[in-house]
């Protein structure tokens, strides 16, 4: 997927466990399919995973997740990863990695139905709240902590660069109606950043856990309204407004569509020949905010 990327394998895994966590040498390795972009995970034993950064950006989120993954775990409604232990660098792998408890549960699918998608939308939306209500003292600003309006350019760039894939002027009226939204005015909050199928796990329907925080840290809270159109319909997306309560005014949700957008054609643009999940979770969003798709 990445030019840059370091070439991880079963063996390199096996390698590193035994070199920096001999009380775990010997249980079986085997690679979790997954569409993830920035990390390689190999299943450890029965209950633990390991998870490798594929590049150097994603290396420096590491210390990150263990600095405050354990915090967090404590206020939330749902599991999170859990660090068991940080490794470093070795035979020739360059970056920090790290050893989580395993989760159960599956990652959705953009645009295929949840068996219980109104209760979804609820527990998603009491997640978020539990998040915002941290005590954001001393955190990290998050991945996406910059202004909308930042992302402007880079935006229309991308958009230029898809026209035939999408539909520019769709695309583009959405854009200009999240950039008019009024800015964020308050303290940025605790947020996820990155509220799509790969990093939530559901069980039965409903929110089993979410993972994957490299991008947490404070922000805007409409980066993480991003979740209405990467993981629900349209039927959904009301019930997940609803259950946010008054504080996600026009103005918010304007600004939710515009993180949505923004990402969905950043990732179209660099993984359409590379990664088809996220190309096609990436369409699924564009086409929904679009009202072209649902």
């Amino acid at each position: 997927m990445h030019a840059d990327e370091v070439d991880i394998d079963e063996a390199l895994v096996r390698r590193l466990v035994e070199d920096q966590f001999p009380a775990w040498a010997g249980l079986p390795v085997e690679r979790v399919d997954s569409a993830g972009t920035s990390n390689a995970m190999y299943r450890l034993g029965a209950d633990m995973v390991v998870r490798l950064p594929r590049l150097s950006g994603s290396a420096e989120d590491i210390e990150r997740e263990h600095r405050w993954l354990r915090g967090l775990a404590a206020a939330l409604p749902v599991p999170v990863p859990a660090p068991l232990g940080m490794g470093g660098p070795g035979d020739g792998y360059p970056y920090p990695w790290s050893v989580f408890r395993w989760l159960d549960g599956e990652t959705p699918v953009a645009g295929r139905p949840l068996a219980e998608p109104a209760l979804f939308a609820k527990d998603m939306a009491e997640f978020i709240t539990a998040l915002r209500e941290v005590d954001p003292t001393g955190a990290p600003a998050a991945y996406r902590s910059d202004p909308l309006a930042s992302r402007d350019t880079a935006t229309r760039e991308a958009v230029a660069g898809l026209r035939g894939v999408v539909d520019v002027d769709a695309v583009t009226a959405v854009w200009d109606a999240a950039l008019r939204a009024a800015p964020w005015q308050g303290p940025g909050v605790w947020v996820h950043g990155d509220l799509q199928p790969g990093n939530v796990l559901v069980h039965e329907g409903r929110l089993g856990a979410v993972i994957d925080f490299e991008c947490m840290g404070t922000a805007d809270p409409a980066v993480d309204l991003i979740a209405a159109w990467y993981l629900m319909d349209a039927a959904a997306r009301p019930v997940f407004r609803t259950a946010l309560g008054p504080a996600v005014d026009d103005d918010m949700w304007a600004r939710g569509q515009g993180w949505a957008l923004t990402i969905a054609l950043m990732e179209l643009s660099y993984y359409q020949e590379t990664n088809p999940v996220m190309a096609d979770t990436a369409r699924c969003v564009i086409g929904r905010l679009t009202g072209l798709a649902d």
